[in-house]
């Protein structure tokens, strides 16, 4: 009986350090996936208005969360209104494409985006259209012909397939420096501000 006693002991005991670590292990990688913060990543761009556009992109790496200023290792990058993705057509003026990044659109909030999308919801940049596309109401954002406010989608969240294969979300949350609550369009323009959450594990849970 003692002997049959000492064995469910043990067996309780392994049971609860079994859940306990599963139950760590989750609180750790719940605890890893933390939403961050891109504040005034300056995009300038010149032309437009009808004048031929041009200006370097700024190149920047969800794995690193820090701008890239040489090599292929980049997710997106910036330029004016304008996104581009390290995957598909580069056009003229535009850095070699060389990461095979995808990139796919999602309406939702970016916590309630819990998943990357099915494979075939992602797309890379063609010679018609970038992966966002470029215009008020088409990709990223709306233009007020009123005040000249441009302001990003409510509810628009993009989830990357990124240069190292890994995942990641983000929302762009202002154009404009120090983003303004309610801009004006007097402000100094083409400062990005987004929020991100990175992915490093290569599922596609967030």
């Amino acid at each position: 009986m003692k002997n049959l006693l000492k064995l469910a002991s043990a067996l309780i005991v392994l049971l609860f350090a079994s859940c306990s670590s599963d139950d760590q292990e989750t609180v750790i990688q719940s605890q890893s996936l933390q939403t961050k913060k891109v504040s005034n990543l300056y995009a300038p761009q010149s032309g437009g208005q009808g004048q031929p556009v041009s200006g370097d992109f700024v190149k920047f790496s969800f794995s690193t969360g820090e701008i890239v200023t040489s090599g292929d290792n980049w997710d997106i990058a910036f330029r004016g209104t304008s996104i581009i993705v390290n995957g598909g057509y580069s056009g003229t003026g535009e850095p070699a494409k060389n990461g095979n990044v995808l990139l796919a659109t999602v309406s939702n909030t970016l916590s309630g985006v819990t998943e990357a999308p099915s494979d075939d919801s992602f797309k890379q940049d063609a010679q018609s259209a970038y992966a966002i596309p470029t215009g008020s109401g088409n990709g990223w954002y709306t233009y007020n012909p009123t005040n000249h406010v441009i302001a990003p989608i409510a509810g628009r969240v993009f989830v990357i397939k990124t240069a190292n294969g890994k995942y990641a979300k983000f929302e762009i949350l202002s154009y404009y420096q120090n983003a303004p609550a309610n801009p004006l369009g007097t402000e100094p323009s083409k400062y990005f501000t987004f929020n991100y959450v990175y992915q490093p594990d290569g599922s596609k849970k967030f």
